[in-house]
């Protein structure tokens, strides 16, 4: 990558922006990881459910563990994100989990970025990003494509989501919402 791509992602880390109805902000200390397996009643989601006492989500589903610090939310019938709230609260939990048969976890860190969104218009800007079927009840997480990039929101409380995307579309992804809750902000 060339310094003015380079400066450009710095310039992202730990963004905030403030609208009348919302705050998104980059979580730049929160770790994360996939946890990658075949079955989520096998060896690994035993694993797993011994090292932190919870069992990996359901389909659909998100669920905070904040005794351990950490956050699951479902991906794909075989894969889980994981998110830690510190890089080293993520580190040991895999080296926790670097014996476990049948899965894996891998540290995403460095290629996937926590979006913290809070306020009371959540629903309205995730729905004109990526449609209504991309907007998490509380305890759910939804794949969608919103400013036509992939991301994964999930959400364990009513009053906040949290978007997990693409480090690479990080800086696109923050300019649709700046646009979008600037079109919150005209008054007809």
């Amino acid at each position: 990558m060339d310094e003015a791509g380079a400066s450009m992602n710095e310039e992202r880390r730990g963004e905030r922006i403030v609208s009348a109805h919302l705050v998104v902000s980059v979580e730049e200390a929160m770790a994360v990881a996939t946890l990658r397996y075949f079955d989520r009643a096998g060896p690994f989601a035993e694993t797993l459910q011994a090292v932190t006492a919870a069992a990996l989500p359901g389909p659909l589903a998100a669920t905070e563990l904040p005794a351990a610090q950490l956050i699951f939310a479902w991906r794909s019938p075989t894969e889980t994100l994981c998110i830690a709230r510190s890089a080293a609260r993520l580190a040991e939990l895999i080296d926790r989990l670097a014996g476990a048969a049948e899965g894996c976890a891998v540290d995403l860190t460095g290629g996937v970025r926590i979006v913290r969104l809070t306020g009371t218009r959540i629903a309205d800007l995730l729905s004109r990003l990526g449609g209504a079927a991309s907007v998490p009840a509380a305890g759910e997480a939804r794949r969608s494509r919103m400013a036509d990039v992939a991301v994964l929101a999930f959400a364990v409380r009513n009053d906040e989501t949290l978007l997990a995307v693409d480090r690479g579309h990080l800086a696109h992804l923050l300019a649709w919402i700046r646009e979008t809750l600037l079109d919150f902000e005209v008054v007809p």
